[in-house]
């Protein structure tokens, strides 16, 4: 009869995993700065004049070459 000896094993983080993790925080940071990036706009247009967001978004059509009237 033979004995089997178990041995812990401990792990270590494989290249691959370390620009896994690496990858996950570039993510998670542009997405972080999407949201407060898409919030900033929400939140100042709140605050401006009806007319100033007109006539940017008219100028923006126009400069885009987008006929608007």
């Amino acid at each position: 009869m033979s004995v089997m000896t178990v041995q812990s094993s401990v792990s270590t983080a494989t290249t691959d995993q370390t620009i896994a993790l690496a990858g996950d925080r570039k993510k998670k940071t542009a997405a972080f700065l999407v949201i407060a990036f898409g919030a900033l706009l929400v939140w100042g247009t709140t605050y401006a004049n009806p007319l100033t967001l007109h006539n940017a978004a008219h100028d923006s059509r126009h400069a885009f070459g987008f006929p608007c009237h």
